[in-house]
């Protein structure tokens, strides 16, 4: 039986863990959280800092593989992992261009994938010097997650909001449709594409509200599309699952967005909706096993589930019942205990032919689901 850890103990590693029961695997996750989502589901917990050097070293030494749920990790302990036999999955050479935001827009611009035109800046007075350069989103170089980290600056007087830390200024793009494409590659090289998904994101927020899978696009923007996606992950060269998020301008050009190296929202219809979930094509990958089916198996919608504005302490879910009453709606709670505004909680996905009506039940859960708090 391998052993096989996971850094960071989120809803992703949550929902990975589920998938690992269907494997011959023993987990390991370490994160500084005895209440986080993952804990009560892995074989072996470890509280410690997924940042910290030694922390993460000593955690992987022993492993037969590693993998995370999230960015902010300490990439240089992952590198002596790799170099002692640990098989870190995504490699952590693909894992340091990707966490920061300036190092992968200059990878887009290097292997000359289509991406928006943007301009480093080391600090405040940089920025702010490039007024002629707006509109434009200016986004943390590290650290950002969830829509943090990314300030939309559209005239000269949103430069204050701006950060004073290395960032990407990035040309704000006519966006006619912002999809997302999930690429699943094996430790031989083999590759499997799942179909595109169709992001809507909330403006305030700034994170997916709900989404539509598979993204209803044109034949040439959807070959267009995935032969980006493609050489994205081909130009990482590593083993994984990466989602590429991209957006399709009102010419009709195709534009990376971000990627991540990991598993990821866009994809969580995919437990219920694809023949096989993003949770277990990872598990696949790690375990050297043959890439799944991404077929879909029915349209769906994906609604996350956010804090409610106004409400930080203990959730109460208002209005599960009604949601858990509709027909082919699959409601996943994270487990977290405290809510606060914006912050995930859980997702609902809906499957069904009728994708109009899909969206119609989107949008009644999105009225109906409340995350609040107890009253005092």
């Amino acid at each position: 039986m391998k052993k096989i850890g996971i850094l960071g103990g989120g809803q992703l590693g949550r929902m990975l863990l589920q998938a690992a029961a269907n494997y011959p695997v023993e987990t390991y996750v370490l994160e500084n959280d005895y209440s986080c989502p993952s804990a009560h589901l892995c074989h072996h917990f470890t509280r410690g800092d997924i940042r910290d050097y030694e922390t993460v070293y000593a955690f992987g030494k022993g492993l037969d593989a590693l993998t995370i749920e999230i960015e902010s990790v300490n990439v240089e302990a992952l590198e002596r992992l790799e170099a002692e036999g640990v098989r870190v999955i995504p490699k952590p050479s693909a894992l340091r261009i990707i966490k920061n935001k300036i190092e992968q827009k200059q990878f887009y611009r290097h292997h000359q994938v289509p991406t928006a035109d943007f301009v480093v800046t080391e600090n405040k007075a940089e920025l702010e010097a490039l007024v002629s350069f707006l509109p434009a989103a200016h986004k943390i170089g590290t650290g950002g997650y969830d829509g943090r980290g990314v300030e939309l600056l559209h005239t000269g007087a949103d430069l204050e909001r701006g950060f004073d830390a290395p960032a990407v200024l990035e040309k704000m793009v006519a966006v006619h449709q912002e999809i997302s494409l999930l690429v699943a590659v094996g430790s031989n090289g083999e590759n499997a594409l799942y179909p595109p998904a169709e992001m809507v994101f909330d403006p305030v927020l700034n994170q997916l509200d709900y989404q539509v899978s598979p993204a209803e696009l044109p034949e040439a923007i959807l070959f267009k599309a995935e032969a980006i996606a493609m050489k994205v992950v081909r130009e990482l060269n590593s083993p994984g699952l990466f989602a590429v998020e991209l957006f399709v301008d009102k010419k009709g050009e195709v534009l990376v967005n971000e990627t991540a190296p990991r598993v990821h929202n866009s994809g969580h219809h995919s437990i219920e909706a694809n023949f096989c979930s993003q949770f277990d094509m990872l598990w696949r990958i790690l375990l050297g096993y043959p890439l799944g089916c991404t077929d879909p198996i029915f349209p769906a919608v994906l609604v996350n589930i956010v804090g409610s504005p106004g409400y930080s302490g203990p959730a109460v879910y208002e209005g599960l019942e009604d949601v858990l009453r509709m027909e082919n709606a699959y409601v996943h709670l994270y487990g977290k205990t405290l809510t606060k505004p914006g912050r995930k909680m859980g997702h609902v996905t809906l499957c069904g032919n009728d994708r109009s009506e899909l969206i119609y039940k989107a949008h009644r859960i999105r009225e109906l689901l409340r995350v609040v708090t107890s009253p005092a």
